[in-house]
């Protein structure tokens, strides 16, 4: 808006791999997805904008909270995305009054700092893959507590939870575990919309055109579903039995505040 201040210059982004941009580009090419999108957002109302994203692939809520909390802190964003939590839905043990601690710890303490924090509810996962349906009342509780947490520290939330279109499968990576190009290009703008940010607005809770193609069905949803398994299912819960994750080994990719467009041999 003409000869309005843009409230925010530093942006921070904590969380797993949704946040780090999996679903989005490859470990080849880089990784693009929805904080980045939404970094470049901000930068368009204030070209001085700088951003750092610590999220790493495979964190679980309370790893968020003991690896990212402080750096975040100590780069003093005014404002910051915290989203988290779904790496321990998918954990025999979960317990969503203890992740739901963790994250209303990270809320706390950035808030506490005067940044502005946003973060989301998650989308029923059994809409994505059927296999899924175990876990979906884990989902509807971490999203209670999340609203909860977030309504005690101001925190604004993007309810992705509530549109039908956010579980349409051309939102998502084949691995169905992650979004895809447009699903991330959707959730940076429900973050935006979430903050008020100008240029948001709710076209992101539109439904995508009707397909040409109709999904498969009989026999063939079931083979589709078989693959799937194979593919991505299998490898995920051999990983677990082994106590390995998809994050072992890795860092952030943008521990340091610089411009959005900056590439990691850029960073400070």
């Amino acid at each position: 808006m003409p000869g309005t201040q843009f409230p925010f210059s530093r942006y921070v982004a904590l969380g797993d791999s949704q946040t780090e941009g999996v679903g989005d580009g490859d470990d080849v090419t880089g990784l693009r997805g929805w904080a980045d999108r939404l970094a470049e957002h901000m930068a368009r109302h204030n070209p001085g904008l700088t951003y750092a994203n610590l999220a790493v692939r495979g964190r679980l809520a309370g790893q968020v909270h003991a690896e990212q909390l402080a750096p975040a802190l100590a780069l003093r964003p005014d404002v910051a995305t915290v989203v988290a939590g779904v790496n321990d839905l998918l954990r025999p043990r979960f317990d969503a009054d203890e992740v739901a601690a963790h994250l209303e710890a990270v809320f706390a303490a950035l808030t506490a700092q005067g940044t502005r924090v946003a973060t989301l509810t998650f989308p029923d996962v059994a809409r994505i893959t059927p296999l899924a349906r175990p876990v979906r009342h884990r989902v509807t509780a971490l999203n209670q507590r999340i609203r909860r947490a977030a309504h005690r520290h101001g925190v604004a939330v993007a309810e992705t939870s509530h549109h039908a279109v956010v579980t349409d499968p051309r939102l998502w990576s084949t691995d169905r575990l992650h979004a895809g190009p447009l699903g991330h290009q959707r959730i940076a703008a429900a973050v935006a919309h979430a903050l008020a940010l100008p240029d948001s607005d709710d076209s992101w809770t539109h439904p995508l055109p009707t397909p040409t193609t109709p999904p498969p069905a009989g026999w063939r949803a079931g083979a589709a579903e078989l693959r799937w398994a194979a593919d991505f299912l299998g490898p995920w819960i051999t990983r677990r039995l082994r106590g390995r994750s998809s994050g072992d080994g890795r860092t952030a990719k943008r521990p340091h505040l610089t411009p959005p467009g900056a590439g990691p041999a850029q960073e400070a």
